[in-house]
């Protein structure tokens, strides 16, 4: 019979459950993620049962060292999981009946992805700083258009990144909201202090409705678009950074670590990174998709179609952290043909400075002492740096602007770890 199965909820059938809707139902293949969390959350409800007087002191200090052996037994890996445990939230309460949420997972996984989003805009910052007197072409239509900076091009991304950093803080808040005490439906009738769980857990609200809580997946899916517009803002670095390195550009060269070779073709340096950062573009954003398409026509409170959250979450949390730390180490190792010519040209502002004359004066006799790469066209170049100088502007390309620039995004993310 089916109350001898063990499951939480056997006592109403009877009959054995099809095998193939079984693996179909359960999800503790990805649940298992949640076991640190859901010890915590179970820790809280077992001091609110006390408080409510459903349990004494003893008991609950038993079940408090039972949920300790629970963690311990999970942390070195000699948990063992039942047949009968669908879920994580099951697999703990076969042992200890207590419940506890994905809220906790996911808050931290904000705080981790920041500092991940954080580290990848101080790079670029500090990139752009280093290498603020570098002109480079911009595009328009993939057309060269004006002269730039090359920091200019970074911060472009980096502006961009901030705003996904501000987002992400954002969705985070709304994370930061405790469902636990709700019940099933119409609240929890035994007297369970929910502003003690919030404390016990250090949310920042509690919800205002239960049958709101139970089905509520909105932090699930801003976190899902946070994701989805962040790796697409990446992307587009990524496909510039593609570009840029091809041998009809020839700016930037990728670190070995972060590109592959061809065994047919020894010339090509392929780059893996970036295409696979590209790539994860649209696989986050069908995880984001698929979201929103399950919550579209769910009826009130809770529904079996919402087990799909987890899966989704675990996944881009997954493939944001890579994608974040493959971005900076890109970005950090990035080597660039220029390298040459800043060396080349900081030998010519110090012969220029022994001549006592200005740098534009040297003759191209003179600069090809320094390096033979110095051809005539080399006085083309005061015309690139006027052209740059011109846009003044805040936003725009000139020194003093780009720097402006940098002040401003070390400013932002200061503001955003105070």
């Amino acid at each position: 019979m089916a109350s001898e199965s063990g499951k939480l909820w056997g006592g109403r059938f009877v009959g054995a459950v099809d095998p193939i809707m079984e693996k179909f139902n359960a999800s503790i293949t990805y649940d298992r993620q949640l076991w640190e969390v859901d010890v915590q959350g179970s820790k809280a409800y077992s001091k609110g049962l006390e408080k409510a007087g459903l349990l004494t002191k003893a008991e609950m200090d038993q079940i408090l060292h039972g949920l300790d052996k629970v963690a311990e037994e999970w942390a070195q890996g000699t948990f063992k999981l039942n047949p009968n445990d669908e879920d994580i939230h099951t697999a703990n309460e076969r042992r200890l009946k207590v419940v506890t949420d994905l809220r906790l997972w996911m808050r931290q996984t904000c705080s981790m992805l920041s500092g991940l989003l954080w580290e990848l805009i101080r790079t670029m910052v500090d990139r752009a700083e280093a290498e603020c007197d570098v002109l480079f072409p911009g595009y328009t239509h993939l057309q060269r258009a004006q002269p730039i900076r090359w920091s200019h091009w970074i911060l472009s991304h980096a502006v961009a990144l901030t705003r996904d950093s501000e987002r992400l803080l954002e969705v985070r808040k709304r994370i930061d909201v405790l469902p636990l005490g709700s019940g099933a439906i119409a609240g929890n009738p035994l007297g369970v202090d929910r502003e003690l769980l919030r404390a016990e857990l250090s949310f920042g609200a509690i919800t205002l409705n239960s049958m709101d809580a139970t089905s509520e997946r909105d932090f699930v899916a801003e976190f899902l678009f946070w994701a989805s517009l962040c790796v697409t803002h990446l992307s587009r670095m990524a496909e510039d950074l593609i570009l840029y390195g091809t041998k009809e550009f020839g700016f930037v060269q990728l670190s070995d670590a972060y590109s592959t070779g061809s065994s047919l073709m020894p010339q090509k340096k392929n780059p893996d990174s970036l295409e696979l950062i590209r790539s994860k573009a649209g696989r986050v954003f069908g995880r984001c998709a698929g979201l929103l398409m399950t919550l579209k026509g769910l009826p009130s409170t809770y529904n079996k179609d919402l087990q799909e959250d987890k899966e989704a979450v675990f996944e881009v949390s997954d493939t944001m952290s890579a994608v974040l730390q493959v971005a900076t180490g890109v970005i950090s190792t990035l080597q660039m043909p220029f390298r040459q010519a800043h060396e080349a040209s900081g030998k010519a502002v110090f012969m220029a400075e022994t001549k006592g004359v200005a740098l534009n004066q040297l003759s191209l006799q003179e600069l090809q002492t320094i390096s033979p790469l110095f051809l005539s066209d080399v006085n083309r170049v005061w015309d690139y740096g006027h052209s740059v100088e011109q846009y003044g502007a805040l936003g725009g390309t000139a020194r003093s602007s780009v720097d402006w620039q940098i002040r401003q995004v070390r400013a932002l993310l200061q503001a955003q770890q105070a």
